[in-house]
């Protein structure tokens, strides 16, 4: 008997391997994957400008980035003892306005060289409505908690996300024309917009990727959303919010990524980096011990090992 609806996957090429070099962008779902390659040890770099929820401040990012433009004083403002810059996360607000501007540049200039020579971006879209400031008729990224009636809600159209998402591959191509854009759309649902409106937004975005799939072979799409809704439709899958999945719906999602675009090579290698990163939460009852000495020279000598293979892994 079976009791889950699966979603058929099939493996994609290029394969990601450890001389791999990846870009994660989007929403907090990005970062959950991220946080798999990152502890896996892979070459990652994972939301540089923090987590951009919609198509269009991914599209601004990386504008901004691969046009090697700069921010300047004039693009930040202050606020609850903060400077902040409406086109990036508020894990970039600081009290210091030369250190918050320091920051963003800094994060366009990594962004620009790992474009460059990055081998796969991942691209994860969270949701279609965006926020309008109605001051200066710009859409921004994160509203920095500024009072809502500064801005106007609007649902991005399937043509908008369209034209986004286009541009966002146009600029990635144009910089580096080998990149890898895997596109997926996060399986949080965004409930202060609405369950109701949560869906209309997710199938905006569902339906502007496929559009931009038939005219681009050279992107592809990996089902996040859809592995969330049809194969782990239960609430135990979910966070205490029963909003954002779960540690065990992540973890599983991930098993999927791997098997579709994980080389076999690298799989082996991620199980000596796991052995090393489980040996090194190892908490002994006495550090001091003759065995625990041994236990660490052992684990030393595994990490000498991976590192002569993998010079840029470090524990």
């Amino acid at each position: 008997m079976n009791l889950q609806t699966k979603i058929p996957l099939k493996p994609q090429q290029p394969k990601i391997d450890y001389g791999s070099e990846l870009l994660l962008l989007g929403s907090c779902f990005a970062e959950n994957i991220g946080d798999k390659f990152e502890y896996f040890k892979f070459k990652t770099l994972v939301n540089p400008f923090g987590i951009l929820f919609h198509p269009k401040a991914i599209e601004t990012y990386l504008w901004m980035a691969t046009q090697q433009e700069k921010y300047t004083e004039t693009d930040l403002f202050y606020h609850n003892e903060q400077w902040h810059c409406f086109d990036a996360h508020s894990k970039l607000s600081h009290p210091d306005q030369k250190y918050i501007l320091l920051s963003l540049n800094n994060a366009l200039d990594k962004t620009y060289r790992n474009i460059q020579s990055a081998t796969h971006i991942c691209i994860t879209l969270g949701t279609a409505w965006v926020y309008r400031l109605q001051a200066l008729d710009m859409v921004v990224a994160n509203c920095h908690k500024v009072s809502q009636k500064e801005f106007g809600k609007e649902l991005l159209s399937v043509e908008e996300v369209i034209q986004c998402l286009q541009n966002c591959v146009g600029l990635i191509k144009n910089l580096n024309p080998n990149a890898k854009v895997i596109f997926t759309v996060s399986p949080v649902r965004h409930s202060k917009d609405g369950l109701v409106q949560n869906n209309l937004s997710k199938s905006h975005l569902i339906a502007a990727v496929h559009h931009v799939l038939r005219s681009d072979s050279s992107s592809t799409y990996f089902p996040s959303y859809e592995i969330m809704m049809d194969e782990l439709r239960d609430y135990r899958f979910y966070d205490e919010d029963m909003i954002h999945p779960s540690t065990l719906a992540v973890d599983y999602i991930w098993q999927h990524f791997k098997e579709t675009w994980i080389s076999e090579q690298a799989l082996t290698t991620m199980n000596k980096v796991k052995e090393i990163q489980n040996a090194m939460a190892h908490k002994p009852f006495n550090s001091e011990s003759q065995q625990h000495q041994l236990f660490l020279q052992k684990l030393e000598q595994k990490k000498l090992q991976l590192q002569q293979e993998y010079s840029f892994i470090t524990f």
